[in-house]
């Protein structure tokens, strides 16, 4: 299986509504509860209607269109960079799945992955 290095710096926000939120970018992930409205984008687009923020994440994209009939691969990717100690925050779309590491992680969760098997590119 492939992954993606994407090269954005990435923030992950609660925003008290859409307003200022720019989705131009590469990445700009939004998810909406009941209790909150969260937002994933690349730092410097991080809007003025932020009200808690996480700075320096980094983004893997499994490559590809995944099948919704194909089972555990987010649990694979998870379960190796937990056995090394490494904490995500995972993104699913349509398509495909997305995982974040903090910033000062993301070399040994990279390095932890090509261990494994993975071809990271």
């Amino acid at each position: 299986m492939t992954l993606q290095v994407l090269a954005a710096g990435l923030s992950v926000c609660k925003v008290s509504d859409l307003s200022g939120v720019d989705l131009s970018g590469e990445l700009c992930f939004l998810g909406k509860t009941d209790r909150e409205l969260s937002l994933v984008c690349p730092t410097d687009r991080v809007p003025d209607s932020t009200l808690a923020r996480e700075d320096g994440w980094r983004a893997l994209r499994v490559a590809g269109a995944l099948d919704f009939s194909l089972v555990g691969v987010l649990a694979g990717i998870a379960g190796v960079l937990a056995r090394n100690g490494i904490s995500i925050f995972a993104l699913s779309t349509y398509d495909t799945d997305y995982i974040l590491t903090k910033e000062e992680q993301f070399d040994r969760a990279l390095a932890a992955l090509r261990q494994a098997g993975y071809d990271v590119e």
